[in-house]
């Protein structure tokens, strides 16, 4: 096929680079932010593909990371910290809450670890309110950091964007050859067998709590790009209804694929605005069957779609040929 050309692949891929670089100079602030906002939680269903796509493990409290990360970034800039050291704090802060809930988590399985996952954002929200000094209680809290510098003559919203952009892009490249090495090879044979894994030296427990950690790590960025575009959060950032919408996402974009976290990026962020152009009242519901239809028709998501159409025409040309009359002395 010609896609399995090297040289396709590089020439597609550097027409998409090209296209993604120029693409805040050619169109207005809003559409701008949208395409920022598809960055931000590509990356954000990145990681919950990390700990479910990739591991085979239930988790429903990712939002939690992200929220998580955006208050650590808010308060930070809010204090005139380092914008390097607020980074980092964004990442690992989140990395290590995600550690000791993996410590506990990650030896249950099944309705266990959902039951777990899902204290998180449901924690996260009262607390987030509580803790009011550091968080702005219900109010929330705003962090002015992102606007573009003068000697870089963009107008705040194409920096941001390529701010976003630029982290975004090193992340999906960091974890697309974390999947594609020796430690996603061993997630996933943990997926697929346990047992088997146990068998072969690979600890189920020990590569289960690394990947929550990497995910509520990747979650953290997702908060710390959150702030970078929104530039305000509050307790419903938290909101367990966003968990179920990353998952959503996760699924309609495409489970253990790194193409489908970009679709399901773009998913979370594009679609809502459509349903609700329709009709308002009738958003949940749309979203709701849009997600029965891709389940149904596309079980591996969006991006699973190319294979599906190459499938039926293998299919229907094997049937042609079948079917196809032999020529006057054809041998038999």
């Amino acid at each position: 096929m010609l896609w399995s050309r090297g040289w396709v692949r590089i020439a597609v891929g550097a027409v998409i680079a090209l296209a993604l670089i120029l693409a805040p100079l050619n169109f207005d602030v809003a559409t701008n932010q949208a395409l920022a906002r598809v960055g931000v939680f590509a990356v954000a269903v990145l990681g919950l593909n990390v700990i479910m796509g990739y591991t085979g493990q239930v988790s429903l409290g990712q939002i939690f990371f992200l929220g998580l990360g955006a208050y650590v970034t808010a308060y930070g800039v809010n204090q005139d910290w380092n914008i390097l050291l607020v980074f980092a704090l964004a990442v690992l802060l989140p990395g290590l809450s995600g550690y000791v809930v993996a410590l506990a988590a990650a030896r249950l399985g099944g309705l266990a670890i959902a039951m777990v996952t899902i204290a998180l954002p449901i924690i996260g929200v009262p607390l987030a309110k509580r803790l009011a000094e550091w968080t702005g209680g219900s109010q929330g809290t705003s962090a002015r950091f992102s606007s573009a510098p003068d000697w870089s003559g963009l107008a705040n919203d194409q920096w941001q964007y390529y701010l976003v952009l630029l982290i975004t892009a090193v992340v999906f490249l960091l974890i697309r050859n974390l999947v594609r090495g020796k430690f996603g090879r061993a997630l996933a044979i943990v997926k697929e067998n346990e047992a088997v894994a146990s068998s072969m030296g690979i600890s189920p427990y020990r590569y289960k709590v690394m990947a929550f950690t990497i995910a509520a790590m990747i979650g953290g960025v997702s908060g710390f790009l959150y702030m970078v575009v929104v530039q305000y959060t509050s307790p419903e950032t938290l909101a367990f209804h966003h968990s179920i919408s990353l998952l959503a996402s996760m699924v309609i974009g495409g489970a253990a694929s790194i193409v489908g976290s970009l679709i399901g990026g773009a998913y979370y962020v594009l679609v809502p605005n459509v349903t609700n152009e329709i009709d308002a009242t009738l958003t949940s519901l749309l979203q709701g069957a849009i997600l029965l239809v891709v389940l149904f028709v596309l079980p591996g998501g969006v991006v699973s779609l190319p294979r599906v159409i190459r499938r039926l025409l293998r299919r229907r040309g094997g049937e042609h040929g079948a079917h196809a009359p032999e020529e006057p002395g054809s041998p038999t």
